[in-house]
């Protein structure tokens, strides 16, 4: 698999996002979808990765600066040809290396409550993260799930 630093401008990462939009909606009221729209990824503050396995879009996957050493996990997500085949551990262990190595000590996500988000959350406590309460501009809401993860680095 190569995980790249990705501008957005491919079409299959467009689609892949415009998938990721369309299935949060699918599940949680608009008003509980946090889900960042390109504009959005593209911002100064938002590093995203896109991984490919022989020239097919497999995931992707970001992180947005909230504070020095604070950053946000945004957009997970696995193309729907590549479900559990470990991409997403692989993303996610590229995404948390490539954030200590920028200097962040701790990363926070949002994610949601209802049961679609379960692979989502049991990966994210594989990797460690805990629950913790709304961070950066989140409020409590019953759609969802805020998780944080000290990084060691040095």
């Amino acid at each position: 698999m190569e995980i790249r630093i990705d501008d957005l401008k491919g079409k299959e990462v467009a689609l892949l996002l415009q998938e990721h939009h369309q299935d949060m909606l699918d599940h949680t009221p608009v008003e509980s979808v946090h889900a960042l729209d390109l504009t959005g990824l593209q911002a100064p503050d938002v590093t995203f990765w896109s991984a490919w396995i022989e020239g097919d879009l497999a995931g992707c996957g970001a992180i947005k600066i909230i504070t020095t050493g604070h950053a946000e996990l945004k957009s997970m997500r696995t193309a729907r040809t590549h479900l559990r085949q470990g991409v997403a551990r692989k993303l996610l262990t590229h995404i948390l290396a490539e954030a200590e190595q920028q200097g962040i000590t701790k990363v926070s996500l949002e994610t949601g409550t209802p049961d679609s988000f379960i692979p989502a959350q049991k990966l994210y406590r594989d990797f460690g993260f805990n629950e913790c309460g709304p961070f950066a501009d989140y409020r409590e809401d019953p759609y969802s799930l805020y998780m944080t993860k000290t990084l060691i680095t040095g």
